[in-house]
C-alpha cells in the first residue's frame, strides 16, 4: 500500500517534495518543509515526521533535538502528486523560534507582527544562536 503511494509522488529535479504540516485537531498550518524519498519512507515507517534539510543537506527527524515530535495522523498528496499535506499531533511547538506554528507573523499596517503563541525558548533548547 505505501509503495503505491510513494510511487505516485513526483519529486522535483533535486529529489524533493513540498510538505505542508497541519494540526490534526484544530487545522492550523504548523509548518512548511521539504522531504526526499527517504524522509517520506521513514515517516511512513515510524509514524513521525522526517524531512530533508536543504541547508544542512541531510535527513532530519522533527523533534530529535527539541523533543517536539510530530506524530502522523494522515498523509495525502495533491492532484499533481508534487506536494504533501500531512496532518499531525504536534508535541510542543513546531517552529524552531519557539512558536506553535512557523506561520506566526502577521502582516499588519505594512509590518510583520508576532501573532503566535510561544511554546518554548529556543535558546534553552538549541543554545544561544543555534537553531
Amino acid at each position: 500500500m505505501a509503495e503505491d503511494f510513494l510511487g505516485r509522488l513526483k519529486f522535483d529535479e533535486k529529489g524533493l517534495i513540498a510538505v505542508i504540516i497541519q494540526d490534526a485537531g484544530d487545522g492550523q498550518v504548523l509548518m512548511f518543509a521539504y522531504a526526499n524519498k527517504e524522509a517520506v519512507e521513514k515517516t511512513i515507517q515510524t509514524g513521525k515526521m522526517h524531512f530533508y534539510s536543504r541547508s544542512r543537506q541531510k535527513l532530519w527527524l522533527k523533534g530529535e533535538t527539541s523533543g517536539n515530535f510530530q506524530h502522523v495522523v494522515e498523509m495525502r498528496h495533491d492532484c499533481d502528486a508534487d506536494a504533501l499535506l500531512v496532518k499531525v499531533r504536534q508535541k510542543g511547538g513546531a517552529c524552531h523560534l519557539g512558536f506553535r506554528s512557523c506561520f506566526s507573523f502577521l502582516l499588519r499596517d505594512g509590518k510583520a507582527v508576532e501573532d503566535g503563541k510561544k511554546m518554548f525558548d529556543p535558546d534553552d533548547v538549541y543554545g544561544k544562536g543555534g537553531s
